[in-house]
């Protein structure tokens, strides 16, 4: 019989980021201060604008997963016809599962779920150049559909498509890992991926499902998404001091870099985690999703709002917001006021934790890789100081914890995201006790 009162617990997470791919890694580089926006290394950036940004260092998919394993072997065969986002997805997603100690064949197929969040995933021009070209009739966008439909399209891979569809990473993990249960993907911006992880809170709180590999992926790492981005996303122009460039929530604060990452969850109900022994991060209690139509901050307020009431909790509960803190001009100050119209303003309010002078703009992995950041602080107790804001913004009413590492004293901490389109989101988390 279906339920709304199952508990929901973190148990795993894996992550690969610009700041690291293994926790303690990324742990150290948060205390460190150590940001990961570096000039570009994966191709020539010089004629664009903004030409440092967050890529994860040293991937490789293929010194990640084992020949020897059927499941893995087969999704190495696979890796021409998965982009880069997919890649980063399926090996964050063995991560999850070996931290969260679920061993291949433990969760029964039909009871383990993804819920997965994801963006466009961009063309990489390289697949279709040889068929630009024939078909080009010389002239600057013209180009001949006859010689493309009789030359261009047989130099395209027959099933070419399949590596840029949004859905494409949670197909890849089910195969991977067996999981029969329910699946869907959310393409939902910058929230996709908190908006994949409630959606996973619900369906086990119906008790349709036992255990959940649920996040998101996201890489621009391309020259069609870089060049894209450079005409429609506020970037910064510091190209000459990579480290201190992305400033949420500064005076100084111009724009945001393009990165990269991918950020996943191993989530259970209680009684199945403590079933199989697991080890309890952290318990998911709250969520809440809006629109803020007027670009105000309401929408976020109500966001915020509904997860503070699912979990029964008032704001003076909290101990600290991880904010989505773009370091966008306009967004930083509508974020920020939407907090302040939940908590106040001054010493009473939380403090916010802002994350991305250390990985830059993260698209749907944003939410899940900086839940990541949380839950570590939670589990180590103490909360890294937030880089980059030297010079607080006045018009960002919020008090931006920076400097070293300040002790986490309340058992609730609050995730929020936001995107340019005015999608919101909100989790709450409570450390676990019983």
């Amino acid at each position: 019989m279906a339920t709304s009162s199952r508990r929901v617990v973190i148990t795993g997470m894996g992550a690969l980021t610009p700041i690291g791919s293994d926790l303690a890694a990324i742990w150290q580089a948060l205390c460190d201060g150590r940001s990961g926006v570096a000039p570009f290394r994966a191709f020539d950036v010089s004629r664009l604008p903004c030409r440092i940004g967050g890529e994860v260092p040293d991937f490789s998919p293929r010194k990640a997963l084992n020949r020897a394993d059927p499941r893995e072997n087969a999704a190495l065969k696979g890796m021409k016809m998965m982009a880069r986002t997919i890649q980063l997805a399926l090996v964050a997603s063995k991560f999850a599962m070996a931290d969260a100690h679920a061993a291949p064949g433990a969760i029964e197929p039909s009871r383990f779920g993804l819920e997965f969040g994801a963006t466009m995933i961009s063309v990489e021009v390289d697949d279709l150049m040889e068929a630009s070209r024939l078909s080009s009739t010389g002239a600057v966008g013209q180009v001949d559909l006859k010689v493309w439909g009789r030359e261009g399209i047989p130099k395209i891979e027959p099933l070419w498509m399949l590596k840029f569809l949004p859905n494409m990473p949670a197909c890849h993990i089910s195969i991977l890992h067996d999981a029969q249960g329910p699946s869907n993907t959310i393409t939902e911006g910058e929230v996709a991926g908190l908006m994949a992880i409630s959606e996973a809170v619900r369906i086990l709180r119906r008790n349709d499902a036992d255990f959940f590999l649920t996040g998101a992926s996201d890489s621009k790492m391309s020259l069609l998404s870089m060049s894209r981005h450079s005409l429609f996303l506020s970037l910064t122009k510091r190209n000459d001091d990579p480290q201190r460039a992305v400033r949420p929530f500064d005076r100084q604060r111009d724009g945001t870099v393009i990165g990269e990452g991918t950020g996943i969850l191993a989530v259970e109900s209680l009684e199945h985690a403590q079933k199989r022994g697991a080890r309890i991060r952290a318990e998911i209690v709250g969520h809440g999703g809006a629109f803020d139509v007027r670009r105000d901050g309401t929408g976020l307020a109500t966001a915020i709002r509904a997860a503070l009431q699912l979990a029964n909790i008032a704001p003076g509960d909290v101990d600290f917001i991880s904010a989505h803190a773009l370091g966008d001009p306009e967004l930083d100050r509508i974020e920020a006021r939407a907090i302040a119209q939940v908590f106040g303003v001054g010493e009473s309010a939380p403090v916010v934790f802002a994350t991305k002078g250390w990985t830059g703009y993260l698209g749907a992995a944003a939410g899940p890789i900086e839940l990541v950041f949380t839950l570590l602080a939670m589990e180590h107790g103490q909360l890294p100081g937030s880089i980059n804001c030297e010079n607080l913004d006045p018009e960002c009413p919020v008090r931006v914890h920076t400097g070293g590492l300040r002790p986490i004293q309340k058992p609730y901490v609050l995730k929020v995201g936001y995107t340019d389109m005015g999608q919101c989101a909100a989790i709450v988390l409570r450390r676990f006790d019983k």
